[in-house]
């Protein structure tokens, strides 16, 4: 028999890991996006700041509507 998967609240689909995930994920694809504009307009640091001011509110938001209503 195998061991069930800790999960203090059955039926949860709250996932540290997964809030983790997608909060990485989309600020570091803000970042590069931004590194890559500011690359082609002329400024690779100035493309990494803004991208980097803009992605980490764009993350913050994006975990915020995957996990917003999970309990």
């Amino acid at each position: 028999m195998e061991p069930a998967a800790h999960n203090p609240r059955p039926g949860s689909s709250f996932s540290l890991a997964g809030a983790g995930s997608v909060l990485i994920g989309t600020t570091a694809a803000v970042i590069i996006l931004g590194a890559l504009i500011g690359w082609a307009a002329g400024s690779l640091a100035w493309g990494f700041l803004v991208g980097a001011i803009v992605g980490i509110p764009a993350g913050i938001a994006m975990t915020i509507a995957r996990y917003g209503n999970a309990r």
